[in-house]
């Protein structure tokens, strides 16, 4: 067999960002603690942990006893809303901001665009994953105001029972990581049953997310076989190994090496490796050559 990896797979810019600081504090010593999972990946999650990380969740923050001393808390790149920042510095940790900067123009946005719509009775969509963390941030910018789906079912769901008013203005966001597709889809539906206000489509969803759906999809086509590595609760591993399946059938999620089954494969194969923007490169390598050893 051969086994290629994808040149264009691997941690997206916003999660080097977070890691690579995560690590520079962890080189001095002691342990850190992230507000949740810094990547959605148990192989990589499980390195950081090795060295010193500790994650917890907004519940062991609203419980905790203060002060805190001389603990730092990291905030991933998915972002938190501002009451999360207010409790951690309430409680004396440290802070150390690895937002996105996509994640946080948008948080911007969405603050701007309640200032807009306040007045007048106007609405904010966001098309994205209902509970996850970079959504619950988003919300969490305003006081009300925010409707969130996450299918086109659900949009027409909401236009349905009256909870969302066409009659007034509306302006629609995205989640970053979301299909561009699917973005697509809730903006031409919502357009349609606009009556007499105004839609404002803004333009969210991150350009390089958005570029790796193409990418992977001309990658599966070109090999005979293809392993998705990301792990289980990736959003963007999800849709993208989706993407792998519908351009070739003989594809394969795998969270780890450990998970590969020499029936997959055929001697003559090409197989292709890929993942998602939390799939770090060492995992990568790993699996191919773990492919390689099944020969």
């Amino acid at each position: 067999m051969q086994v290629e990896i994808d040149k264009n797979s691997g941690f997206c810019g916003g999660v080097i960002r977070a890691i690579g600081t995560a690590e520079r504090i962890l080189d001095r010593g002691g342990c850190l603690y992230s507000l949740g999972a810094i990547v959605h990946n148990e192989e990589e999650l499980g390195r950081l942990e090795a060295r010193g990380l500790v994650t917890i969740d907004t519940d062991d923050l609203a419980q905790m006893e203060g002060p805190v001393t001389g603990e730092t808390l990291l905030i991933r790149a998915h972002g938190e809303p501002p009451h999360v920042y207010e409790r951690a510095r309430k409680l004396g940790f440290e802070l150390v901001d690895c937002t996105c900067p996509v994640v946080l123009g948008l948080q911007q946005k969405i603050r701007q665009a309640h200032e807009r719509l306040s007045g007048k009775g106007g609405q904010i969509v966001i098309f994205g994953k209902i509970g996850h963390p970079e959504v619950l941030g988003l919300v969490g910018q305003v006081d009300g105001g925010v409707l969130v789906v996450e299918t086109l079912e659900q949009l027409q769901a909401r236009l349905g029972d009256g909870s969302l008013r066409t009659d007034r203005d509306i302006e629609l966001f995205s989640q970053t990581t979301m299909s561009p597709d699917g973005y697509g889809q809730v903006r031409d539906r919502l357009a349609e049953a606009m009556d007499g206000a105004n839609l404002t489509v803004h333009d969210t969803i991150c350009r390089q997310v958005a570029s790796r759906r193409r990418e992977i999809s001309d990658f599966a086509r070109v090999h005979d076989a293809v392993v998705f590595v990301s792990g289980k609760d990736s959003s963007n591993g999800k849709v993208l190994c989706e993407r792998c399946r519908s351009a070739n059938i003989r594809t394969w999620h795998v969270g780890s090496a450990a998970e590969l089954r020499r029936e997959w494969f055929r001697p003559e194969d090409r197989v292709g490796v890929c993942g998602a923007t939390s799939t770090p490169g060492w995992l990568l390598e790993e699996v191919a050559q773990a492919i390689k050893n099944l020969q």
